[in-house]
């Protein structure tokens, strides 16, 4: 069996796409579910968070588990397969620990060094158990996970190469302001309850906001995290729980808002938003939005031009034309010229043009139209002018300069996936929105620290040892097998030699059989020492193959071997875990 990973992220999806393929904890179990009970995989475990989904799986066959993985990824997360496809990348085997490694290690977070995954990561892998749909693999890629991002942390600085997601997203907030600066004195609105919006609600109060309220759904876990606030020594800040219908009173007040729920749809809308403000400033509500409706829909304003000044051009004479109106930039004798003409001055302009009494150099002197000028183009204005009455203005307008923006009232922060925030908050005046995508631009480009190469040095000798581990334990049970046939072989030996030495005292037994098994285990002593060597090297996985085949060993007993540790494990987990539960004591 091997490691397979499929899935997509930030890295590889927009966040439309993976807003739209964002898994409930409902979609997580079931696509855990099928994953197992599909004929290429064993075992399996999802990650999912806000900028990744992720399936691993210990598969027997690469093509048909990557075939069967994505079917199953589109499937449960309702986007077609063709359109999931392009966005999808796959990991094998120790490319595939690779992977896992950089991730927890925060090397293939959006904002890089960011310690959060490695809780999203236990959260997975207790879900996965849960669920029986973790064995021996995915225990120990995801344990062993957990131990690379903890040391990758503790033994660099790969934490100043990168905030977490909240301090991140703060920081853009406050625009270059530090925002222990920015935050002073503003009360802040926390929608939600769980990891997320704790940290978020926790970096606040460090911040030094003078007030947090925190709105759920659940009111316990609210009233427990304002609680936990509140009680915290290392700040001052007022903390209290109210719920979700409070939500739009409570924009009115705040100066900070940050949404991190497990909501499908959205939680504030661009008008709950823009009502907010408005009370907030008590302005009318074209102040207050910064635009006309339908800007806020989308909509362009048609834009506002202001008469040109007249420029003083001098007389040409016999031109009908008064030259003192034409626009600067334009030629007397191109069209821009004649609008607004009446027919009968633009027939007289006509033929004062074929005529050719103009200066044409002169004429391109004054504007840049002048190539353009000839009778036919004045005659057929003239004819439009018959049938019209007159040429309708064509002048150019003026760019309209767009009117800053003032300064933000309400500030928005969306660590949501999919978005709790409606995008078009970016459009209204006051506000200042930022959500999971501008994150991901503004981290784009973040400089990378000799800390991360350290913990690239770090990730590529973890995948060397956990591929060697997993490659020893491949054969294990073939060489357990191999020794339990031996014992057999010896054990029959024994056996018939009583047959034929009857009289045989228990002394000299015992001797005999002590000696017989000992020539037994020097002779495998070497070739089994040697072949968990060879077999823990890069392509080493047929040694198992090639031992099972020197000594004829039955696949049915290597497996039955292996089928034993496997439930050994699994009991002495349990026991742990049950005393573990007797060490707490009732909850």
């Amino acid at each position: 069996m091997s490691l397979l990973v499929v899935g997509l992220s930030h890295r590889s999806a927009p966040v439309n796409m993976l807003d739209r393929a964002s898994l409930s904890l409902d979609a997580q179990t079931k696509l855990l579910q099928d994953t197992v009970a599909a004929e290429p995989a064993t075992e399996a475990a999802v990650l999912a968070t806000c900028n990744r989904i992720e399936l691993y799986a210990d598969v027997d066959k690469f093509h048909a588990g990557v075939a069967e993985l994505s079917t199953l990824l589109a499937q449960h997360s309702g986007v077609g397969l063709e359109e999931l496809t392009p966005h999808l990348y796959v990991h094998y085997e120790d490319r595939a620990v690779h992977h896992m490694f950089s991730v927890a290690c925060g090397l293939d977070s959006m904002v890089v060094g960011e310690g959060q995954i490695l809780g999203q990561i236990k959260d997975s892998l207790a879900r996965a158990q849960g669920l029986h749909t973790a064995g021996r693999l995915m225990n120990d890629l995801f344990q062993q996970s957990l131990r690379v991002g903890k040391r990758a942390h503790s033994e660099t600085g790969i934490d100043r190469a990168g905030q977490s997601l909240v301090t991140f997203g703060l920081e853009q907030l406050a625009l270059g302001t530090p925002v222990t600066t920015w935050a002073q004195g503003k009360k802040a609105l926390v929608i939600g309850a769980g990891s997320m919006s704790s940290l978020a609600a926790a970096t606040l109060a460090r911040a030094g906001v003078a007030e947090i309220v925190i709105a759920n759904r659940t009111a316990d876990r609210a009233e427990r995290l304002a609680e936990i606030l509140t009680e915290d020594d290392g700040t001052d800040v007022m903390a209290r729980a109210v719920p979700m219908e409070s939500v739009p009173f409570e924009l009115t007040r705040a100066d900070v808002v940050v949404s991190c729920t497990g909501a499908t749809g959205l939680v504030l809308t661009a008008e709950a938003i823009a009502a907010g403000v408005e009370g907030r400033v008590g302005a009318q509500p074209e102040t207050v939005r910064g635009k006309a409706p339908e800007t806020v829909r989308g909509e362009v304003p048609e834009a506002r031009t202001a008469p040109l000044p007249p420029v003083s051009t001098g007389a040409d004479e016999d031109c009908p034309l008064d030259l003192a109106s034409v626009p600067p930039g334009f030629s007397v004798m191109g069209e821009a010229a004649v609008a607004g003409m009446d027919a009968a001055t633009l027939e007289q302009h006509a033929a004062w043009a074929a005529g050719g009494t103009v200066d044409r150099r002169r004429a391109a002197r004054r504007g840049g139209d002048a190539d353009r000028a000839d009778p036919e183009l004045i005659g057929a204005l003239a004819a439009t002018a018959a049938s019209v009455g007159r040429i309708p203005e064509r002048r150019r307008p003026e760019p309209v300069a767009e009117p800053p923006r003032p300064e933000p009232v309400l500030y928005l922060l969306d660590l949501a996936m999919p978005r709790d925030i409606d995008a078009a908050a970016h459009r209204l005046a006051g506000v200042r929105l930022v959500d999971i995508e501008r994150l991901a631009e503004a981290s784009a480009d973040a400089p990378m620290a000799a800390d991360v190469d350290q913990v690239r040095r770090i990730v590529s000798h973890e995948v060397a040892a956990f591929g060697a581990a997993q490659r020893a334990a491949h054969i294990t049970p073939t060489v357990v097998a191999l020794r339990t046939m031996a014992a057999d072989v010896v054990a029959g030996e024994i056996a018939r030699l009583e047959g034929r030495l009857p009289g045989l005292d228990d002394k000299h037994r015992a001797e005999i059989t002590q000696t017989v098994r000992r020539v037994v285990d020097k002779l495998l002593h070497a070739p089994t020492v040697r072949v968990k060597q060879l077999a823990a090297e890069p392509g080493g996985a047929g040694y198992a193959d090639a031992l099972r085949t020197l000594f004829d060993l039955d696949p049915e007993t290597v497996a039955s071997v292996s089928r034993a540790e496997e439930s050994t494990e699994k009991n002495a987990k349990i026991a742990a875990n049950a005393n573990i539960a007797e060490n707490r004591g009732p909850a």
